[in-house]
């Protein structure tokens, strides 16, 4: 049996895994609210699909999709002021 091999060496060299950049978990703190607010939209979502919704459920729905709505409103407003913006 004939092993299969690669002649060459790689073009470019796999550099290793050396987790997250400083900005890029500065990104994820500014995005965390979001985050926060969407993954309890979709428990929400999740517990209202386990049986018929009740008054509460959709109450629930309600303030979920309010909490997204006013985390991304913040995100958009601080990222929009931060990039070069008039003062």
């Amino acid at each position: 049996m004939k092993s299969i091999v690669a002649r060459q060496s790689a073009v470019t060299p796999a550099e290793p895994d050396s987790g997250p950049t400083a900005a890029e978990l500065d990104a994820i703190e500014l995005e965390l609210p979001l985050i926060l607010a969407e993954l309890e939209l979709l428990d929400a979502q999740i517990t209202a699909l386990d049986r018929v919704p009740t008054v509460l459920d959709a109450r629930r729905l309600r303030r979920a999709r309010r909490r997204v709505l006013a985390a991304r409103r913040a995100l958009a407003n601080l990222t929009t002021g931060t990039v070069g913006g008039a003062a």
